[in-house]
């Protein structure tokens, strides 16, 4: 099967060769020992004219099913979609809530609400660029059906969605040890809700974690395409990582795969790559931010109270007495959904400002010739055979990520640490999609507000950051040739 999007892409793009080109000025890097830019402290580059155009605008370029499906796939993946959008209850006796399993802590009650943007499988909304899809779900969700929690300071309506880690423990007297944790502690606590009758478990105290510096946050990946990125083989990923070597040195560039602990594969999927598969990304998210035990996961989080277990576990759980789609669990219906999700598609159409075609065409030669940000947003890898679908075999992936981890600095640290990733290392964000994304990096923290896109790209330079000499060269650009670039990446 031929992929489609690249070749509306690539037709989009052709259609230029009727305009005279537009003369690139060849960005000069300073050698390897050549400084920061101006946007190493986060802020916008001084008296840049250049800025982000905002999500891209018109039909949503994601969310639909891979093609070709066969009709029993087709019939999974709707299932999956299905299970993916319910609201999840503690027991299974609110009526209109069908999922089963809900805490003791979450952050959310259903996949889609984490996953919204622009369309269920993308990332954390926002009602100001999206208004059809509504504010913040964990607002709604932290007093969903009479639960007492408050909302906390990080939580906003106009998002983004965010889960909380603490790097450090505390100990007995609140004092922060030299301990790691790094694990999530979830925003809310089932207390209150009348399936949850007797639970008096307390939210985490986020106040005393900002006042001690202690908490770090992390907003949802998307998950678009991600059969492509599943079906993508550890040799074509390693044999990506060797090539340019000679630039990429001169660049300072480096990054290396995170692995399993286990089997030593190469893991992808998070903002470290920190799960290996789909099946793990589900089950490890359907209990870490929802709370449901499930047969990857089998056992509730954090020793929570007696008094506030309900359900045998697993209780998401193989299906034995259905039929058909019926039959798995929710986890493996999450990953079927996950795996015949198709990648977004590319546009010119609806950017903010309507820039030209020609535009579009000189961003994505200063991506790749001269500022070479491709020598990690890898613009395309090939799929292996799948057992799975046609559609997810041999297939050009156009992710624009190599899927490994990078040094990005102390800047963007989140001081924890996951399989082979440390505190300052974070797996290459795949851009496909990203013209209709509103919030980026791991924690958010670049916003419309603050830059949006431009920020984004500005805060991969700080001290440590293998991007620090792309970023040099991304700043040495005219005003100009930076708009040329946003516009492009805002065509993704």
């Amino acid at each position: 099967m031929k992929d489609h999007g690249k070749i509306a892409f690539v037709a989009m793009l052709t259609a230029l060769m009727s305009f005279s080109p537009i003369p690139v000025a060849r960005a000069q890097s300073g050698g390897p020992n050549a400084g920061l830019g101006g946007g190493q402290n986060g802020g916008p580059s001084s008296g840049s004219s250049a800025h982000d155009p905002g999500p891209r605008s018109g039909s949503l370029g994601a969310g639909k099913p891979l093609a070709p499906l066969s009709g029993y796939q087709l019939e999974f993946f709707r299932n999956g979609l299905t299970r993916f959008n319910q609201t999840d209850s503690v027991s299974g006796t609110i009526p209109g809530e069908k999922g089963t399993g809900l805490g003791p802590g979450y952050n959310s009650t259903s996949c889609q609400s984490c996953h919204a943007q622009p369309a269920a499988g993308g990332s954390s909304p926002s009602v100001s660029a999206y208004p059809h899809i509504g504010p913040n779900p964990q607002v709604a969700a932290a007093t969903a059906d009479g639960a007492t929690n408050v909302l906390p300071y990080f939580i906003t309506a106009d998002g983004p969605v965010r889960e909380a880690r603490f790097p450090y423990l505390l100990d007995a007297n609140n004092n922060i040890t030299q301990s790691p944790d790094g694990g999530v502690h979830d925003v809310f606590s089932i207390a209150g809700r009348p399936d949850a009758p007797n639970c008096t478990m307390a939210q985490p105290n986020y106040e005393l974690a900002q006042q001690l510096g202690n908490v770090i946050f992390r907003i949802p990946t998307p998950i678009f395409g991600a059969g492509l990125i599943e079906n993508i083989a550890d040799a074509t990923i390693l044999n990506n990582m060797g090539a340019n070597a000679t630039l990429k040195q001169q660049l300072g560039i480096s990054g290396f795969p995170n692995v399993s602990g286990n089997d030593g594969s190469i893991t992808r999927f998070g903002w470290k790559a920190q799960n290996k598969s789909l099946e793990i990304f589900a089950g490890e998210a359907y209990n870490v931010e929802m709370g449901v035990t499930n047969e990857l996961f089998p056992n509730k989080r954090a020793n929570p109270p007696a008094a506030c277990l309900y359900n045998s576990t697993p209780e998401d759980a193989t299906n034995f007495n259905l039929s058909g789609a019926q039959i798995p669990s929710d986890t493996v219906a999450f990953a079927a959904f996950m795996r015949f999700l198709a990648p977004p598609q590319p546009s010119a159409q609806g950017i903010p400002g309507n820039p030209s075609l020609r535009s579009i065409e000189n961003g994505s030669n200063l991506f790749t010739q001269v500022v070479h940000c491709d020598m990690c947003h890898t613009p395309a890898l090939q799929t292996a055979d799948s057992a799975f679908a046609p559609g997810l075999s041999n297939q050009t992936a156009n992710l624009y990520s190599d899927l490994l981890v990078h040094n990005m600095g102390v800047g963007l640290s989140d001081q924890v640490s996951q399989g082979a990733a440390g505190p300052t290392d974070f797996r290459t964000a795949p851009l496909w999609g990203v013209g209709q994304r509103v919030f980026f990096l791991h924690d958010g923290r670049a916003t419309p507000a603050n830059g949006g896109l431009l920020k984004a790209i500005e805060d991969h330079a700080s001290q440590g950051s293998e991007a620090n000499r792309v970023i040099t060269i991304f700043n040495s650009l005219s005003d100009s040739q930076k708009q040329d670039l946003l516009n492009f990446l805002r065509s993704l």
